[in-house]
């Protein structure tokens, strides 16, 4: 194999590479040879097919695979014997005119991944907030869940259904006078004054006496969960058909037995617990955010531009969707195009830096994502929709992007976790009004 470098220019470098006839050609008929000894063929002895009449049939096939794994091969090779580590994959260009019979010619461009110096992370000092639920937020949490335990009781006394009261009606949503399909129920519960449904509706029922009959119209929200109902104006042929009161449960023993507890100083005790789970989750995630600020202040090195592009093209087409559909916050709206773009080119340039930085370190501290981390990601994606959990398993192991979609997240988190063990740590108590107060990001 004969190597040429053609260019070596920054994070760039370009290779041309000659592979003799004679190299291809050996691997060519080992492989014909192989298939002929697994063949078989009417006329011909299993492992007696001539190579001519394997060639005949499959010589394309093979000539294609060998040239394949011989530039393969000869990219992988030429990297690794010069020290060189590909930040995306390189463009190969084959010499035009090639035939079977003449030796292979191709060249290849390939952007590196930058050497730089990891910094010492025994020298970073941060300050991890810690807090604690207090009465306020347990008696919260308790009445949240009691709240979804209520009972329903039937209202007696006709008369008009006001604010807090759960009216029973039947309904048929129409677009255009055409009902459509999920828009027809019965006897469905309405909290008037309360959320869950479609904006307008409640609000619009509130007053009507069972036996009433009445049309209203609503619009549905633009991030509407059915796209084909997004936006758009419809009308509710809406009969009510009884008036309830929700009916709250007491917060005590029996109400914890009824949620599948002993008693309410350890339905207390779970609650809190839980609680204490989430403000922690919350503390790891600002001190992530912080590591990352710090790494980001003591590391500076060129980064490949093909990588820089990808991550802004990511980035800006989330911007002109937020745009389109009036989500830019104020700060990006009071900023002209150019403006918009350089600045969310800066956050695409630390963000690749940042992400080469950790797969450095993960790199020479043998951090690696295991089967089984895996696994338990999958599980805990396919837990996110109850009865589709088997097609989710098997959409992941099908489909190994997805697979690197949970890869990446899992790995970045054990690199944070190794240098948080190495930096020094000071905890401080702060209220979980203090700690919910996340900065603004700059990633």
């Amino acid at each position: 194999m004969q190597v040429t470098e053609t260019l070596s220019e920054s994070l760039k470098r370009g290779f041309t590479i000659v592979i003799k006839e004679t190299q291809l050609a050996e691997k060519r008929n080992a492989r014909l040879a192989e298939m002929g000894h697994q063949m078989n063929i009417p006329g011909f002895r299993p492992g007696k097919i001539p190579l001519a009449v394997v060639k005949q049939r499959y010589g394309e096939t093979v000539q294609n695979e060998v040239l394949n794994d011989a530039v393969g091969d000869a990219v992988k090779t030429t990297l690794e014997e010069r020290g060189l580590r590909a930040a995306a994959q390189p463009q190969i260009t084959l010499k035009e005119g090639y035939k079977e019979g003449d030796d292979l010619e191709f060249s290849f461009e390939v952007e590196l991944i930058p050497e730089f110096e990891v910094p010492d992370f025994k020298g970073i000092n941060l300050t991890r907030l810690k807090a604690k639920p207090d009465d306020e937020a347990l008696n919260k949490a308790l009445e949240s869940i009691a709240q979804r335990q209520r009972d329903y009781k039937d209202i007696e006394e006709k008369r008009p259904a006001a604010k807090g009261d759960v009216l029973v009606v039947d309904f048929v949503g129409k677009v255009d006078g055409v009902a459509f399909d999920g828009g027809t129920a019965d006897d469905v519960n309405v909290e008037i004054g309360g959320s869950g449904f479609i904006p307008g509706f409640a609000e619009q029922i509130e007053g009507m006496t069972p036996g009433e009959e009445k049309q209203i119209t609503v619009t549905f929200p633009e991030d509407y969960q059915a796209p084909n109902l997004a936006g758009k104006e419809a009308t509710f042929d809406i009969k009510a058909k009884g008036l309830k009161e929700a009916v709250t449960p007491e917060i005590d023993d029996e109400f914890a037995k009824k949620v599948g507890l002993e008693s309410l100083d350890n339905l207390k005790d779970l609650v809190g617990k839980q609680i204490s789970s989430e403000y922690d989750q919350m503390s790891h995630m600002r001190l992530k955010r912080d590591i990352l600020d710090v790494l980001a202040e003591k590391v500076s090195f060129e980064i490949p531009a093909g990588l820089l592009d990808a991550e802004f093209k990511q980035i800006w087409q989330r911007i002109e969707a937020d745009r389109k559909e009036g989500r830019l916050d104020e700060e990006d709206k009071a900023k002209d195009e150019e403006t918009l773009k350089a600045d969310y080119r800066k956050i695409a340039e630390r963000r690749v830096r940042l992400g080469l930085l950790l797969v450095e370190i993960g790199r020479l501290n043998s951090i690696a994502v295991t089967d089984e981390e895996l696994t338990q990601a999958m599980r805990s994606e396919a837990m996110r929709y109850p009865g589709k959990e088997k097609e989710v398993i098997e959409f992941f192991q099908k489909n190994p992007q997805a697979i690197d979609s949970l890869r990446g997240p899992i790995y970045e988190n054990k690199v944070i976790d190794y240098i948080l063990e190495l930096a020094t740590i000071e905890d401080k108590e702060v209220t979980a009004e203090e700690l919910a107060e996340m900065p603004a990001s700059k990633v």
